[in-house]
């Protein structure tokens, strides 16, 4: 051993090849790339879901955006909807339009059955 027990310049490592105690046999560097490829994988997996799910969330504020300004819509309809269904606007179109009138008392009929 040289000074600072660091093996001298050719000696063996502990599996007799020549690469200092790194020596890794052909089965381990299948390993090690097997594993290097599925982090590369899960590391493009998790970018893609991220960027999914931010284009989901995007899509889902449009969405409920739309749903206020429709929820809007429909309230102001139900608001013109009863204006326009009070009795006195309907009494009001029946003597403009059609010229109706209420019918006086006299030429009421009641049925009984």
């Amino acid at each position: 051993m040289s000074r600072a027990g660091t093996p001298p310049p050719g000696a063996k490592g502990p599996r007799g090849h020549g690469l200092r105690g790194l020596a890794v046999s052909r089965g381990e560097v299948i390993g090690l790339m097997i594993l290097l490829a599925a982090v590369v994988f899960s590391a493009v997996g998790v970018a893609y879901s991220k960027h999914y799910s931010r284009l989901l969330f995007v899509e889902l504020q449009g969405l409920q955006r739309q749903r206020d300004q429709l929820a809007e819509e429909w309230g102001q309809l139900l608001l013109e909807q009863s204006t326009w269904s009070t009795h006195a606007r309907i009494e009001g179109e029946a003597r403009d339009r059609l010229d109706m009138e209420a019918p006086r008392p006299d030429a009421v009929v009641m049925v009984n059955l």
